[in-house]
């Protein structure tokens, strides 16, 4: 992580205590990032990231960026199973759709806007509802 702030300051031809005075982070703390003594925290990250406009993912790359849950096999299955009931329903006659009978287009749409929902809305509960001591870091 150092090494990349110190490719930051050689790029803007900034010192260390500068950035010190400018954000607030003691000299110490980025004395003991030089030497290895403790791991910089995300809120001075952060703080680095703004003073120099970089995104977070200049010091993290993909591991500082929070991703969002992916879908397994088995949510697709129950996604796949639900929507296979819902075209059954869906090519019942007398369905109308605007006024008028429903198109296999229109029908498709139906199916298609409601696969994107659910999936979504499984994402949005994985992220919700699973518990810390299951998340990956």
């Amino acid at each position: 992580m150092y090494e990349k702030f110190e490719t930051l300051l050689k790029q803007n031809n900034v010192t260390p205590y500068r950035v010190h005075k400018e954000t607030g982070i003691s000299t110490a703390t980025l004395s003991d990032w030089k030497n290895g003594k403790s791991e910089p925290k995300k809120d001075k990250i952060e703080k680095i990231c703004d003073y120099f406009e970089v995104p977070l993912s200049y010091f993290y790359g993909n591991d500082g960026i929070e991703e969002k849950p992916v879908l397994t096999k088995r949510d697709t299955k129950e996604i796949t199973e639900m929507l296979n009931n819902m075209e059954n329903l869906l090519q019942q006659d007398g369905l109308m759709f605007d006024g008028d009978p429903a198109t296999p287009e229109a029908i498709d749409s139906i199916l298609s806007a409601m696969k994107i929902g659910m999936e979504m809305a499984k994402q949005k509960n994985k992220e919700k509802y699973t518990p810390k001591k299951y998340k990956k870091d």
